[in-house]
């Protein structure tokens, strides 16, 4: 049987739609790829965003800003001295993007006017970290990606 050009281009079609299809099929029955969303909760975590962009501003208005620096004992976060550290309420997340298991959120409750994360709870690589806390009722978020 003799192949003209109209069937070799129609079968070359369909050779490479089932090729496709095979490893979309594949991909997505696979255990070994993870298809989690960034965070469990994320379609509620959008409605909350323009309070993350307002506790954000807040942040950047202060004075003295919060800072964030590493040591050989961890990572020393400071709050700004113009905040009563006895009236300081929130929490510090500190996100893992190559492995949720590596996430961990710290309570803040300070006795001096840094806070420090400790170096046997993180380990090297991509970390980001999401300091939200409250002073006087008003919000603030500070935001920050390294790499320890």
């Amino acid at each position: 049987m003799k192949i003209n050009w109209g069937t070799g281009i129609v079968l070359a079609f369909i050779g490479f739609i089932s090729f496709i299809l095979f490893f979309v099929i594949r991909m997505n029955m696979d255990d070994h790829a993870n298809h989690d969303l960034v965070t469990e909760e994320y379609y509620q975590q959008e409605l909350g965003y323009q309070k993350e962009i307002d506790a954000e501003t807040n942040a950047n208005n202060l004075t003295t800003k919060l800072s964030t620096r590493k040591t050989p004992k961890g990572i020393i976060i400071e709050f700004p001295k113009e905040q009563d550290i006895n009236k300081i309420k929130g929490t510090v997340s500190l996100y893992r993007p190559s492995n949720k298991h590596l996430d961990f959120d710290l309570p803040i409750s300070l006795s001096n006017t840094h806070l420090l994360i400790p170096d046997e709870r993180l380990l090297d690589g991509r970390w980001d970290i999401k300091i939200a806390w409250e002073y006087l009722d008003k919000p603030y978020l500070y935001k920050k990606s390294f790499t320890y």
